[in-house]
């Protein structure tokens, strides 16, 4: 079978299709032939060795896919060959086949796309978990989403419009605001143009956000901190902009607001039945209609360099999608 392989961890340019050994599915395994897997940021940082994971090459990125059961091993009752499904995987998707522990693998709905399955799961689920467990967003809040128009960002827009917040937007341009409003944005920030905290201050009438919603991290978390009303709670999802912020405790303490750090994968390992039910409320939201996730571009195996570089740069409203 073809696998995208990194060779060395020098970022997406390292990336060449390998042939390799078809895997063999073992007692509790599922057997996947791939249709369709989701380009996520970790899959730029895996490139490069700065993952928390660190894999010796050579290995192949890519942490969700959807496709068609082939084969199960023993001990396996959700799935059967044939049925269509969505799974994660530390590491590994971009491949033409992939075994994975059956606790990973979730039905995919006939009504949802294989492309649409492949770029749900980790941002979605992520997402779920994250405004719902941790922040415990309730109806009318205000939800300020960084990194908006980013895979991870746009899911936040969404769910957070469906739960009933009022969702605030920041991104880094005029076309990528624009996308957000249409996937459920009521305000927008231009963060490369407007200053964060004061545009805050005016659109909650001095009153600051409930929820900050942040994969990005680097210079924009103290502001948007700051920006933050009485009992917030401010989300860390990840830091898309390489750099790890130092926050000023004192304004926790001033604002008696919470930093709350989101692992998904943590979680996922630790309470696989509630990640189920998650994945089945996002899938029936989908064929419902209520959620809408947004795919920028579907490329070939080929193009998994190009697809990392795009992402990396920032080049990327809502996800990209690698088909073999």
């Amino acid at each position: 079978m073809r696998a995208v392989r990194v060779h060395e961890l020098s970022g997406p340019s390292a990336l060449r299709i390998d042939e390799v050994p078809d895997p063999e599915v073992r007692a509790g395994q599922v057997l996947v032939e791939v249709r369709a897997a989701g380009v996520n940021f970790p899959d730029v940082l895996l490139s490069r060795g700065q993952y928390q994971f660190k894999p010796n090459p050579p290995f192949s990125p890519g942490g969700e896919l959807a496709g068609v059961v082939r084969a199960v091993g023993s001990g396996v009752t959700r799935v059967a060959p044939g049925d269509r499904v969505a799974a994660t995987v530390l590491y590994g998707a971009f491949a033409e086949q992939v075994v994975l522990p059956e606790a990973t693998v979730y039905p995919l709905p006939d009504a949802v796309s294989f492309e649409v399955g492949a770029s749900t799961l980790l941002t979605y689920l992520t997402t779920y978990h994250a405004l719902v467990d941790r922040a415990q967003l309730r109806a009318g809040e205000k939800l300020l989403v960084l990194g908006a128009a980013g895979g991870t960002g746009i899911s936040a827009v969404e769910l957070g419009a469906l739960l009933g917040a009022h969702v605030i937007a920041a991104a880094s341009s005029a076309d990528k605001l624009a996308f957000c409003r249409e996937h459920g944005a009521r305000d927008t920030i231009d963060y490369k143009t407007e200053d964060l905290k004061a545009r805050l201050k005016a659109l909650t009438g001095g009153n600051g956000v409930d929820v900050v919603y942040d994969p990005v991290g680097g210079a924009l978390a103290e502001p948007a901190l700051r920006g933050t009303g009485w009992g917030g709670r401010y989300l860390v999802i990840g830091f898309a902009s390489g750099e790890i912020p130092k926050i000023p405790l004192n304004l926790v303490l001033l604002k008696g607001c919470a930093i709350v750090g989101v692992f998904w994968g943590m979680f996922a390992m630790r309470d696989q039945a509630a990640v189920r039910g998650h994945a089945e409320k996002i899938f029936r939201w989908i064929q419902e209609l209520k959620l809408k996730p947004a795919i920028d571009s579907v490329l070939p195996f080929t193009s998994a360099s190009e697809a990392l570089v795009r992402l990396e740069n920032r080049q990327v409203k809502g996800k990209l999608v690698l088909v073999p």
